[in-house]
């Protein structure tokens, strides 16, 4: 079985499960899976996992990510983004640049963040989004995350219902952020509501779009089967590397703990450029966090 980590840049419209599917097909193995979901309006990277690479997927989610989008001033909705009912609309063009800037400000940093109430999270059991679309009333806790840019690239007048201000915006922020949210609360900050229009993910981790498989490169009929990235040059991109002798690769592939001295947790083990393991450090020795030989 072929084992590795392919980006895709997805297309809009597609939901994630959509292109593990599609990905699925293509490389003719079940065992695929995502790093963190793309909301289906959302393009940019995905990161798949296929075979050994699934086992990746957690840690790999679990790192700062880059976006584009675009935010609606003078528009809320029920979802925080284009694909959700107004809920309010405000003139929001005499907005100054000052006022913005001073919000986006309160929005940096290390930050307490309540998630869209569309979103996949699960209260009791059951995802918000579903709860939400049933009627319920859905209250998420607030989850401390960081903001490390936001920042207006544009800024343009539009006509909605009413006049409204676009945003062209740039974010770097940790795992579990919604960009959503971030729409949502500048606009309630400046007191005239927000939304996201636009979403494009251009990283996360050590990876982005430069050598992406397409949105043709996904649909393309016949369909072509996509290289994948060895998972040494993803253990390279993605964590601190310790290179194995022949005996300590022994030791891994039984999943034994190794007198050795790893610097992160988790610490990626290479053997002849292969990724055998991750391991942390335990004291004066490493242990297996995930064993891939």
């Amino acid at each position: 079985m072929q084992s590795g980590i392919l980006v895709v840049d997805k297309p809009s419209g597609w939901t994630s499960h959509q292109v593990v599917g599609r990905c699925r097909r293509l490389l003719g193995t079940r065992k695929v899976g995502h790093a963190g979901t793309l909301d289906p309006m959302a393009t940019g990277v995905l990161v798949i996992g296929v075979g050994r690479g699934t086992r990746l997927l957690g840690h790999l989610a679990l790192t700062t990510k880059t976006y584009e989008a675009t935010i609606r001033l003078g528009q809320a909705t029920n979802t925080d983004d284009a694909d959700g009912e107004v809920t309010q609309a405000t003139r929001a063009v005499a907005v100054s640049d000052a006022a913005i800037e001073s919000a986006l400000d309160a929005l940096r940093g290390d930050i307490v963040q309540v998630p869209s109430t569309f979103s996949a999270i699960k209260v009791d059991g059951k995802r918000a989004y579903a709860l939400a679309r049933a009627g319920a009333d859905v209250e998420l806790a607030g989850r401390p995350v960081t903001v490390s840019r936001f920042e207006v690239l544009a800024r343009r007048a539009a006509r909605a219902e009413v006049a409204v201000t676009d945003l062209d915006v740039a974010v770097e922020c940790s795992s579990g952020t919604y960009i959503r949210a971030l729409a949502r609360d500048l606009g309630a900050s400046l007191g005239v509501g927000g939304h996201l229009t636009a979403l494009r993910r251009t990283r996360v981790g050590g990876f982005d779009l430069a050598g992406a498989l397409s949105p043709d490169e996904l649909t393309a009929d016949p369909p072509q089967a996509p290289a994948l990235m060895p998972l040494g040059e993803v253990a390279r991109r993605s964590f601190a590397v310790v290179e194995l002798t022949d005996d300590q690769a022994r030791d891994v592939g039984y999943g034994r703990p190794l007198s050795i001295t790893v610097p992160d947790d988790p610490t990626a083990l290479l053997h002849q450029h292969d990724l055998l393991a991750l391991y942390r450090p335990d004291g004066d020795r490493a242990v297996p966090v995930a064993v891939l030989a």
